[in-house]
Parts: structure tokens; sequence; C-alpha cells
């Protein structure tokens, strides 16, 4: 198993865990969209953090979508989740490119911009749940930890990382999620708070040959810790053809006709894999032909 997330409790339960390893991931999204370095940082950290949001959720049809909209070149970030550790996202602008930050990093914050990020929660209920804050940093971790403090009033820690070879492919990807339960005791909270003070970077503890069990071990240091589950993580998606297709469909005989009458071929793009669907007008013709009037 390469990438995987892995869910966890620790101080007899007072807090809940989630770490994963997503290089390869991240490494296949930035080959789908051909993404900038700072545009895979981006994605990449927030591909990570909905990887296990999305292990968060119970129902095996349930989806998580987080959405950054910022004034930042980047023109956004969307990812969506499953249950099941698939995951899946795209930015607006894949080939911004911006000079380093302060500290010599890929300046996520700077390609982000000011804005707010949506967590939308579709559980199959009558309404999807939707929590939405204003982005605190744009590192993206940092705003997450914002979105459980605010949003479901869950005191949480988030650390996101993406570290990128000199030839702009992935090096190290991963993360991890602590949050404290209700009961928690002032002495497990001041513990917790002293560990991840003492934490450098996400991507210095992967380079370190962290997985995403030992890096629990770091964050979690001096509790007991025990591992619910392990779930493997991929970047999927579902689009097909054969659902495009029912996209065609759904917009109606006129726009079809009007497609066919031009005589030319169609191209439709899958925004989350960034594959190109073709119609020849042989098909746009059969599709109207099952096209409701």
């Amino acid at each position: 198993m390469s990438d995987y997330i892995i869910r966890a409790v620790a101080a007899n339960r007072q807090i809940r865990a989630f770490a994963a390893v997503t290089t390869d991931t991240v490494e296949t999204a930035r080959k789908d969209h051909n993404t900038s370095p700072v545009a895979t940082a981006a994605l990449g950290r927030l591909l990570t953090g909905g990887a296990m949001m999305g292990a968060m959720m119970k129902g095996e049809k349930d989806i998580l979508t987080l959405q950054v909209k910022g004034d930042g070149p980047i023109q956004g970030i969307t990812v969506t989740a499953d249950s099941q550790g698939n995951v899946k996202g795209y930015v607006g602008n894949p080939d911004v490119i911006l000079p380093a930050n302060s500290k010599g990093k890929l300046d996520v914050s700077g390609a982000v911009g000011a804005g707010y990020i949506s967590v939308i929660k579709d559980m199959g209920l009558k309404e999807p749940y939707v929590g939405q804050v204003t982005l605190q940093t744009g590192e993206i971790a940092e705003d997450l930890t914002y979105y459980f403090a605010t949003s479901e009033q869950v005191p949480s820690a988030v650390g996101l990382g993406v570290l990128m070879n000199k030839n702009n492919t992935v090096r190290q990807a991963g993360g991890f999620i602590v949050q404290l339960m209700p009961f928690a005791e002032e002495s497990v909270i001041a513990k917790l708070e002293e560990n991840i003070s003492k934490i450098s970077s996400v991507t210095s503890l992967l380079e370190e040959g962290h997985t995403p069990e030992s890096l629990l071990n770091v964050v979690l240091d001096g509790f007991d810790i025990e591992i619910n589950d392990t779930l493997p993580t991929r970047f999927y998606c579902n689009c097909s053809k054969s659902r495009v297709e029912k996209a065609l469909i759904s917009i109606g005989r006129k726009e079809l006709n009007e497609m066919i009458q031009e005589g030319k071929d169609v191209e439709l793009n899958c925004h989350f894999c960034n594959t190109n669907y073709v119609f020849h007008v042989e098909e746009l013709k059969e599709i109207l032909r099952r096209c409701k009037k």
C-alpha cells in the first residue's frame, strides 16, 4: 500500500487522530493537471486534508467537497473526497508561478489570496451540510484548523505538507488531523499543545521517513495510541464517457441540435482529472435520438 490514511484514538479516547501519506496521490494530480510547483503544493495540501476529512464520514455514499475561493492568482481550488479514501481535485489556474515566500518556501498563501473556504458534506439527507469560514492564512492547514474550531466547534490541529523535487515532481506529501473530544482533560490539552509546538513542518517529518503511524507517534508523544483502521487513499475520478453523455442529454434537444448543425466534433473536459471526451457528429445524432423532447 503506497498512500494510506490511519484512524486512531489516544488518551482514553479523549483524542481522535488521522494521519496520511499522499505522495502518489498528489503526484497523480500534478501529472493530470500539469500544475506548477506552487499550484501542486496548494492542491496537494487540500487533497490531503480532504482525504482525511472524507475518512471521517460514515456512509458509503457520503461525499465531501472542499472549495477554496480567494482573490489570488491560483483562482480557487476544489477537492472532492468520499469515505473510502478516493479523492480528486483541481485548481483554477494550474500555471501560476510566484517567487518564494519570506521563508524560502512555495508561496501557497500568496497564490490563494484572501477569501473563504467552504466545506460541503452530502450525506444523503434532503440538504447537504455547508460550513464556510474566512481564510485565515491561505496556507490551507491553518484554515482547516479554524474551520473545525468555528463551524464544527471541535478544537483541532491540522498539519499538511507537500515537498517538491528539483524536477518539479512530488517528493513528499502527507499530513495529520488531531481533534480533542469535549471531555478532554486540561492536562491532555496542555500536553498535546506542547507536542504540536515542537513540530517544525510535516514535510521535514516525511523527509525523515515517517509513516502515518510514526507521524502520530510524534504528534501524540506521551499518549497511549490505539489505531482503529488503515485505509488506502488515491487520486481517483469516476468520470466516464457515458457520464459525460448524460450531461449532454441534460442540456436539451435545442442545444444538441445546434451542435449537430455546426457539423463539428464536440470535446468536453472533466475538470477533476483533465480527461477530454470527444463526441463525433454521428454520436451526437444518436444522443439526440435518445433525448426526451
